[in-house]
């Protein structure tokens, strides 16, 4: 029988692809997480990987075994996992992925109830606009909209992305408002470029009625950035079209103002999603029901919809 450890640094770098990226997610040197697998080899007789100073490439005999034990070692694990926790207090470390604006605005201020309710847990938390893959760089959960769920993700709905059109007061002021998104080819704006093409989309505004029109802004300015876009949109150096969860705080201030109301961009739900293990840790249990609980009490959906 092998060590669990000697299987467990075998799939995490089979998954991950590198022996650095196994020792990341485990807590481990790479040079720990080689001699496991070195040491697997050894015991079952088998070369598990092609090494190469680049990266790992499973032989026949590692894809065979990582089809194998993958499943049941996370099974097992889960399990150890529940069975330490069922007894006490969720604790340990509670990795989540969220957005930087997003989590500044609606995460962090509920920072204070949770850790009072759940003193062992320690949240570990990384600001970034970018989806990521929880199981290959070890996440607990994940906060975003317009997510692509894996097969293996579960996610639970807290609320719409809507996109609107804003624009700073003093932008707007002696100017003819636009009435329907063609009016909005006359006007300067802040737009944003997709980090995966490079390309700066195309905009389709709809309304309750089932209209819908392209919001073809001058692009006086090209970000790829939504903080960024707002910051400049604050300036009032253009108009933009931002997720309405962003733009929320400053609407209700009064430091930016709807443009065409009514109108919005419908990018499906902002979720929180978490991998859909079957005796999911209870640090991730309590962290997702909690999140949930607050959006509905603090009726977050109904702030941030743009229809």
């Amino acid at each position: 029988m092998q060590p669990l450890s000697h299987l467990e640094s075998f799939v995490k770098s089979a998954e991950s692809g590198s022996f650095s990226a196994a020792a990341r997610l485990m807590g481990l040197t790479p040079a720990a997480v080689s001699k496991n697998v070195a040491r697997l080899e050894a015991g079952l007789g088998v070369r598990l990987f092609q090494r190469s100073t680049r990266r790992l490439a499973l032989t026949e005999g590692g894809q065979r075994l990582l089809a194998q034990i993958s499943a049941p070692l996370v099974a097992l694990a889960d399990a150890v996992d529940h069975a330490a926790e069922a007894e006490q207090q969720p604790a340990g470390t509670l990795k989540v992925s969220m957005g930087q604006a997003f989590g500044r605005a609606y995460l962090v201020p509920l920072l204070g109830e949770f850790l009072q309710r759940y003193p062992d847990i320690q949240p570990d938390w990384r600001f970034e606009n970018r989806q990521v893959d929880l199981i290959a760089e070890g996440f607990d959960a994940g906060i975003g909209g317009g997510v692509n769920l894996h097969p293996d993700m579960v996610a639970r709905t807290l609320g719409p992305v809507h996109l609107v059109v804003v624009g700073a007061p003093a932008l707007l002021h002696g100017r003819k408002a636009p009435r329907q998104p063609a009016d909005l080819a006359q006007w300067d704006g802040i737009v944003r470029r997709a980090i995966r093409t490079g390309r700066v989309p195309v905009t389709t505004l709809r309304n309750k009625a089932g209209d819908a029109g392209v919001a073809e802004l001058r692009p006086r300015i090209v970000f790829d950035d939504p903080e960024a876009m707002c910051q400049a949109a604050l300036m009032g150096l253009g108009l933009a079209v931002l997720p309405m969860p962003f733009v929320q705080p400053w609407l209700a201030r009064g430091d930016l103002v709807r443009v065409l109301p009514g109108w919005w961009v419908d990018r499906g739900p902002g979720s929180i999603y978490y991998p859909s293990k079957k005796l999911l840790p209870a640090r991730t249990r309590v962290f997702v029901d909690f999140v949930v609980e607050q959006f509905a009490q603090r009726g977050y959906a109904e702030r941030v919809r743009g229809d």
